[in-house]
């Protein structure tokens, strides 16, 4: 099956939807350092990867890309900052009229201009239930509107394999098969992945150690493990934060699965706002959402079970379920923008197939 991914970032959705056999022939973003490892990855050329602001990309364009070939699939995350609409009655056709939602509107105007059979829309899970959720209902209705039927699901990937409690929405439109997503979703779904499970292999290093290319110096043990290294024979992306005397005081006093809470127990005056602030993660427990900020003590639980630092680039690479040949580029900000922004390639790939079954 042929897929187009906008709104790419890395290249997560791409990634899960390559494991499940699909062909991504176009990808869309914005960003330079983050093109650059998508197209590393997913060996596009300038005439299929367009790095630019979506409102500049025309139909015609993707058309050349593709080279005639129909698309199955259209996947992409739009960013919602701009689903703004007041109110509990919503006149028709705001969501596409607010200049504010513009991000929502290319991508729509894309998918209904190439027609594919199915889409993929991924999203925050606040989304289902903002502006008691009138925009979810305005989405179907748009969609509707131009011939699909729309499911969405919230799931949570840690019930599929993959060793991080993350939610996320994902709305799926088809224009010929409805689908239930939650149930189809429910014949996916695997034991739960450790911390241990995902990065008890990697070199375990102190803060400050580490570089951009390295051997490995531990044997794989758990199948996610052996999975992740099946590709690569060198540890990439495996850094770790060079963190002060003052920030390692503080993390060598918190223990696995405590937070910042200890540390005021303990004398410290620290005031924040995110409740896994100083966390540690905690070896035999999926890892909590990883975020932008996964190199950051007060981030969120983020500092190693062991080590008194946080997780190196790699390390949160592989709780999101990236194997271990996907080399991100970029400076040190782009990296953790890129990992933390990304769908688990594993929740991808389940998603991608559920779509294929259905065409079976």
């Amino acid at each position: 099956m042929k897929a187009i991914a906008l709104f790419a970032g890395a290249g997560g959705l791409s990634e899960g939807f390559k494991r499940a056999n699909y062909d991504i022939l176009a990808a869309n973003e914005i960003d330079e350092q983050i093109a650059k490892t998508y197209k590393s990855r997913h060996n596009l050329n300038e005439k299929q990867l367009f790095c630019k602001d979506i409102k500049d990309l025309s139909v015609e364009e993707l058309s050349e890309a593709i080279d005639g070939n129909n698309i199955d699939v259209v996947i992409g995350g739009p960013p919602c900052q701009g689903f703004s609409m007041a109110g509990s009655r919503i006149r028709k056709n705001a969501l596409l009229e607010d200049p504010r939602n513009y991000l929502f509107r290319e991508y729509y105007r894309i998918i209904d201009s190439l027609f594919p059979d199915y889409f993929v829309m991924e999203n925050v899970p606040g989304l289902k239930s903002f502006k008691d959720g009138h925009i979810v209902k305005e989405i179907k209705r748009i969609f509707n509107k131009s011939g699909y039927h729309i499911d969405m699901a919230i799931l949570n990937s840690a019930n599929y394999g993959i060793p991080q409690a993350r939610n996320r929405l994902f709305i799926l439109g088809s224009k010929n098969i409805k689908i239930n997503l939650t149930e189809k979703a429910s014949d996916y779904q695997k034991p739960k992945a450790t911390v241990r499970d995902a990065i008890s292999d990697l070199n375990f290093l102190e803060a400050g150690e580490g570089c951009k290319e390295q051997d490995y110096r531990i044997n794989p043990e758990s199948d996610f493990q052996h999975n992740r290294r099946r590709n690569s024979y060198k540890l990439y992306n495996h850094k770790a934060t060079n963190h002060n005397d003052k920030t390692i005081k503080k993390m060598k006093e918190v223990e696995p699965g405590e937070n910042w809470r200890k540390l005021n127990n303990n004398g410290y005056d620290i005031n924040s706002n995110h409740s896994g602030a100083y966390g540690r993660l905690e070896w035999d427990k999926p890892a909590v959402t990883i975020t932008t900020r996964f190199d950051t003590p007060p981030g969120g639980r983020f500092i190693h079970p062991e080590k008194h630092r946080t997780l190196t680039p790699r390390e949160a690479a592989r709780i999101q379920s990236f194997d271990d040949d996907y080399v991100f580029i970029g400076n040190k900000s782009s990296i953790k923008k890129q990992i933390g922004n990304a769908v688990p390639p594993l929740m991808a790939e389940v998603i991608a197939n559920i779509i294929k079954d259905a065409e079976s």
